[in-house]
């Protein structure tokens, strides 16, 4: 890897995002380094390979970074990331708002939304019921 998947200012602003963890009282190997994980789950992201296919040389399995993208979803890490870099690209003009589509794939309609009324008929009866 020649070129750096997590460059020192996105680092910069991620790792205050990031909760920390207490060390484990029971011992057991140490953690693996949040800007290792990070930067798996950036080559995942980038390249779309299997978690399970995260290459050696990033020094840090694809199980772990998946662990850990899903405890920093968890803890709102991403969610916080989104807001802060929205903010700056709006505080520059970078951001179009008429550009936006929301659509039940990334919005949950929590109680569905007003029922659709019956669509009418707009010709009549060509074929004989021949289930009477």
């Amino acid at each position: 890897m020649k070129r750096r998947l997590v460059t020192d200012e996105l680092w910069k602003r991620v790792e205050p995002m990031i909760p920390q963890s207490p060390p484990d009282p029971r011992g057991g190997r140490p953690r693996v380094d949040d800007r290792l994980c990070l930067a798996g789950i950036v080559f995942v992201l980038k390249t779309g390979i299997q978690w399970g296919e995260l290459p050696a040389e990033l020094g840090v399995s694809g199980s772990t970074c998946w662990r850990r993208l899903r405890d920093w979803k968890q803890a709102g890490v991403w969610d916080r990331l989104l807001e802060e870099l929205l903010a700056e690209l709006n505080a520059h003009g970078r951001v179009d708002l008429s550009l936006a589509v929301v659509d039940s794939a990334s919005v949950r309609a929590l109680k569905g939304g007003p029922t659709p009324a019956r669509t009418p008929r707009i010709a009549g009866k060509t074929a004989r019921n021949t289930t009477r």
